[in-house]
């Protein structure tokens, strides 16, 4: 039976799943978790390194025991290798699969390699797509440690846009920092995102893990009310964008 939000949570905490276990199923039973068979780690440890696009020049360009004070490696994998491995799933998926890209969930593999995030790419990974994953994983490790499976049902309960909840304060401001060490030219979804952060507009990774609905919900409609009445300026800023599906202002 599947336990529901405000059930007690499996673990015997005595607390309410949502303010327990929720988004981090896998801690409870890593075993038998969806992806998570005990080969699992080995699998993905055993994929050979590879280099597509300018990820060396990234990776040999950030040192993150300055950036975020923890002594980590990012590890780059064939994205069709990993998928290949039959132990995909609850993963934040950016992109398609030819340019796609994918942090690894990292409960998969800390037992075995506790200091590598592995993120598995395709050879065809634009320089946007790199910047978006590399945020996300310099997000964690400064603490935005937000689970991989709680934006959805979250953002289904609180009827707002999972995006608000993916993409927090902490994402924004690593998204803006590498795009401009590297020079790359954010997708327009990362433009609006970056500009969202600009703007002070974006959740606070603590705001949602605390998963409070009279926090969040106002602050996501108040997002959604600045994208609308800044539909102009912002369109301005994504038109000419990779990723521009045509202007959104004055639509429904």
């Amino acid at each position: 039976m599947k336990t529901g939000r405000n059930d007690l949570c499996p673990c015997g905490s005595g607390k309410k799943f949502k303010k327990c276990h929720l988004g981090r199923e896998d801690e409870l039973a890593p075993a038998k978790s969806e992806g998570l068979d005990p080969d699992s780690a080995k699998k993905i440890f055993e994929l050979p390194e590879v280099w597509y696009g300018r990820s060396k020049e990234m990776i040999e360009g950030l040192d993150l025991q300055s950036l975020t004070g923890k002594d980590k490696r990012i590890r780059f994998v064939d994205l069709k290798a990993y998928e290949a491995l039959g132990v995909s799933g609850r993963e934040r998926d950016e992109g398609p699969p030819r340019e796609g890209s994918v942090m690894i969930n990292l409960n998969k593999t800390k037992e075995l390699a506790p200091d590598t995030i592995f993120v598995a790419i395709s050879p065809k990974v634009g320089d946007s797509v790199l910047v978006h994953q590399l945020a996300h994983v310099l997000a964690y490790l400064g603490g935005a440690d937000i689970p991989y499976d709680l934006a959805n049902p979250l953002s289904l309960e609180l009827e707002i846009p999972v995006e608000h909840l993916e993409h927090p304060m902490e994402f924004g401001q690593w998204l803006n920092y590498l795009a401009d060490r590297f020079n790359v030219a954010l997708d327009a979804e990362d433009t609006i995102v970056a500009y969202l952060f600009r703007n002070e507009m974006l959740l606070d990774s603590t705001e949602i893990m605390r998963m409070d609905p009279k926090i969040l919900k106002p602050k996501s409609d108040k997002m959604l009310r600045f994208l609308s009445e800044r539909g102009k300026d912002i369109d301005s800023l994504i038109c000419e964008r990779e990723g521009y599906i045509g202007s959104q202002v004055n639509k429904d």
